[in-house]
């Protein structure tokens, strides 16, 4: 016969010990918390080192399919990198590689002082979960609002109700875009829909955001406004990684440009056009 307590039999008080090892539970569970998920910071701590190093990277995806080439390069905390190159020179697998989404072959990945090639499969959520990721197709949820996209990044942090409500309006309003909470994608214009992922990427106010192409889509006049509000971003100390084809923007900016082909850095350069000056 089961000797366990009917649903509605009061629990027994716990004794002063069953509380102390219960409240040291509690703490290792909070600190866990905190590291994997609770602080959106946590899973990025680059401290006075940079936000980015790639030693020796490598990725291979097959014998004759090479995605990076013996890569080394690092990326300070706070900067802001256009990613430049052809199709096929490797910038797809750079960022890939960022988010753990392919692993390299050779060399080691550092993204905000964790070393990326040797985590483990269950702390990669996290990591993503860390850093802002901006798409050249948007990727919003079709059947939610403006606010719940948005609200969405916050809500898979953990965030509690009362402060959803209080950062997204503050977000649609960073991006301009206060009127328009209510409305769902399908309803909104190109350059609205990247201003809508913009906000889901930076709701957390991650320490590094990527940005894949993300005026690709767009006119001149509203790649114009994006661009802008992507260095309004950086300008707060977030780092901004943009790979992108637009050479109108890079040359306006000449911010650091990191340029690929075939696989290999073939430039590194500050203060840099689109193109190598001859």
């Amino acid at each position: 016969m089961s000797t366990d307590a009917p649903p509605d039999s009061p629990s027994p008080s716990p004794s002063p010990e069953d509380s102390r090892a219960r409240g040291r539970s509690d703490a290792r569970e909070s600190r866990r918390s905190t590291v994997e998920g609770g602080d959106r910071h946590a899973m990025l701590r680059p401290g006075d080192g940079p936000m980015v190093i790639f030693d020796g990277v490598t990725k291979a995806y097959g014998p004759n399919a090479i995605g990076l080439d013996d890569l080394s390069l690092s990326i300070e905390s706070g900067e802001f990198i256009f990613l430049v190159g052809a199709s096929g020179s490797g910038k797809s697998t750079f960022i890939k590689l960022l988010i753990k989404e392919v692993d390299a072959t050779k060399g080691t990945v550092s993204v905000g002082g964790r070393n990326v090639t040797r985590m483990r499969r269950g702390k990669v959520p996290y990591l993503r979960r860390a850093i802002g990721c901006v798409f050249q197709d948007y990727k919003l949820l079709p059947g939610r609002s403006v606010y719940e996209n948005v609200a969405y990044a916050l809500q898979v942090t953990g965030e509690n109700p009362r402060t959803i409500r209080r950062k997204v309006p503050e977000m649609l309003a960073l991006v301009g875009l206060s009127d328009k909470g209510a409305r769902l994608p399908n309803e909104l214009s190109g350059g609205e829909q990247q201003r809508v992922s913009i906000a889901r990427a930076f709701v957390n106010h991650p320490r590094l955001l990527i940005a894949d192409e993300p005026t690709g889509n767009l006119d001149p006049e509203t790649s114009i406004g994006i661009m802008q509000l992507l260095y309004r971003i950086n300008r707060t100390g977030t780092t901004v990684i943009m790979a992108t084809h637009d050479r109108d923007l890079v040359d306006k900016m000449q911010m650091r440009v990191i340029e690929l082909a075939g696989g290999k850095l073939i430039r590194d350069q500050r203060q840099a056009r689109y193109a190598r000056a001859e």
